[in-house]
């Protein structure tokens, strides 16, 4: 048998107040005596009455709602990245609906992230279509591509500097007296891995040095490993590879160790591009570039948020700078 729902109404006949007290007794910061408030938190826990945030957001029109959708999470980066993004819109009173998306699928669950009367939306690893976005924009809920940017949209975004990023790598490695380099692209269609990829081969131009070979690793773990052995499955290797992110790099690398039985950065240099976490691990030590996260979640923030208060959305972008970190997979230039 399933047990009555208790309604504020029902809390309100008990304590002798209007429905309308009680509403304002489990509203933070609304006006209501202390005795009263006293009255109705006493006639709640006697009844087991729980507030309904849902029929709240209907009588007030805010929902409070930040929905999150993100592709995929194998990538060390992305977890990393809901996590703060729920602790830190949890601190300004919002709470976050996570959606995983399917290629082709984010204009689908956009429209039905709308259903929920979100007052924002973040889109991590994802794009939406110039049509949705437009209609999103229409309706007033501000989204911010985090990570991505399209230029074609009406949508806000925020990426870290993937151009200078990729040119930061490339004069490293060519420092580092490295002739033959390489690089191992993520998906084709994505922007960071377009800028990182330009920035890298605009930063071997400058030494007057062209990229050696190109594979792709479509940002998956497995992908990139197949992409390592057919990069070194001719007669003459690469002496240095950059792989357009982390997670591809560990995939790199244990190929290259366990399968191939090259050393890394003796017989080849690997530098990623994240900095998540694992990277700093002894059996990794992987030198990188920094996606400054907390930077780029607080640019989206105050994006989001800005937009959300004056209900107002405007196309915005935001671009965070990045910086190499230094460990053991790639031979260190004499000059560092």
């Amino acid at each position: 048998m399933s047990k009555k729902v208790v309604t504020s109404a029902d809390v309100a006949r008990m304590a002798e107040v209007s429905q309308s007290a009680v509403s304002r007794a489990f509203t933070p910061g609304a006006s209501v005596a202390p005795e009263t408030r006293s009255k109705i938190i006493e006639a709640a826990n006697q009844l087991g009455y729980r507030p309904n945030a849902l029929a709240r957001a209907m009588i007030s029109g805010r929902s409070k709602l930040i929905a999150m959708l993100v592709a995929y999470m194998d990538n060390q980066f992305y977890p990393y990245v809901v996590e703060l993004f729920s602790r830190q819109l949890q601190e300004q009173g919002y709470n976050v609906l996570l959606f995983m998306s399917d290629p082709g699928q984010q204009d689908r669950l956009v429209q039905k992230m709308m259903q929920y009367q979100v007052e924002g939306i973040i889109m991590a690893s994802a794009t939406l279509s110039s049509s949705i976005a437009r209609e999103c924009a229409d309706t007033g809920i501000p989204v911010v591509l985090f990570n991505r940017y399209v230029p074609s949209t009406p949508a806000s975004s925020v990426t870290s500097d993937n151009l200078h990023g990729g040119s930061l790598v490339a004069d490293f490695l060519v420092r580092g007296g490295h002739e033959r380099i390489a690089f191992i692209a993520g998906d084709e269609d994505a922007s960071t891995n377009r800028d990182r990829e330009a920035g890298f081969y605009k930063g071997l131009a400058a030494h007057g040095i062209t990229p050696w070979d190109r594979v792709v690793g479509g940002y998956g773990f497995e992908r990139a490993a197949q992409a390592a052995r057919t990069l070194f499955s001719g007669e003459v290797k690469p002496d240095a590879v950059f792989v357009a992110n982390d997670h591809m790099a560990f995939a790199v690398m244990d190929v290259i160790r366990e399968e191939l039985g090259l050393r890394v950065p003796e017989d080849v240099s690997v530098v990623g591009f994240d900095d998540v976490p694992e990277a700093a691990w002894k059996g990794y030590q992987l030198t990188t570039v920094t996606q400054r996260i907390p930077d780029m979640i607080e640019a989206t923030m105050s994006i989001l948020l800005e937009q959300i208060e004056h209900q107002a959305v405007k196309k915005r972008a935001a671009v965070v700078g990045v910086n190499m970190v230094v460990r053991g997979s790639a031979r260190i230039p004499s000059s560092q």
